[in-house]
């Protein structure tokens, strides 16, 4: 059995706390006079942090009001970019990027992982909610597909079995590694390097060289 988040209860109020308010005014401190409705993507991230991973309408109108700008523009921006969550999720958020390189790589495989380990389908939450599995578009990171993102961080080279391990650990409470699964170094080749391997040759100095 799963939750889908059917019902939602909006709290009545949102204001930033007052870390929060001081690293909203940094953030807006770096854009030119008047221009401070530029910030509203790093202000709704501060926002969503604050609130347990997702944006309220009340948070949406907080932040409208301290950039000045009309709630509306916040609205778009919010519903636009899959990183705002307009629901509460769970504690883990796990993000499967099904898009081409992912999907080329085997994405289904992973989207089936957390059917298998967590009961669920993208877009659902585990009744106790510790996870919710969202679909998503392109996350960056095509040459290590495919790939997922929980939390901040990323899971890289998915296969064979690595999605369900990373799953279960988390499911027991352990933390699991995050990057590439299968040993290798950042988005290096998988075997190791190619080029620029060795040292530079040395060649004879030209003409008119002193």
């Amino acid at each position: 059995m799963t939750s889908k988040n059917d019902t939602l209860e909006q709290p009545d109020a949102f204001v930033f706390s007052p870390d929060n308010v001081e690293k909203a005014k940094a953030i807006v401190a770096k854009y030119p006079e008047g221009r401070q409705a530029s910030a509203v993507m790093s202000l709704l991230d501060l926002a969503q942090r604050q609130n347990d991973g997702w944006l309220p309408r009340a948070a949406l109108d907080h932040v409208a009001d301290f950039l000045e700008m009309p709630a509306i523009r916040v609205y778009e921006v919010a519903t636009f970019y899959t990183m705002y969550n307009l629901k509460p999720i769970g504690r883990h958020h796990v993000q499967v990027c099904t898009n081409l390189a992912c999907w080329l790589r085997g994405s289904d495989d992973v989207i089936a992982a957390c059917r298998r380990i967590l009961g669920i389908d993208p877009g659902e939450t585990t009744e106790d909610g510790m996870f919710t599995v969202s679909e998503v578009e392109c996350l960056g990171a095509c040459v290590n597909a495919p790939m997922m993102q929980i939390g901040d961080d990323y899971f890289e080279d998915l296969a064979d079995g690595a999605a369900e391990s990373i799953l279960s650990l988390l499911k027991n409470g352990d933390t699991p590694n995050p990057g590439p699964q299968n040993g290798r170094k950042g988005c290096e080749p998988v075997g190791g390097l190619t080029t620029l391997t060795d040292e530079p040759a040395t060649h004879p100095p030209h003409a008119g060289d002193a």
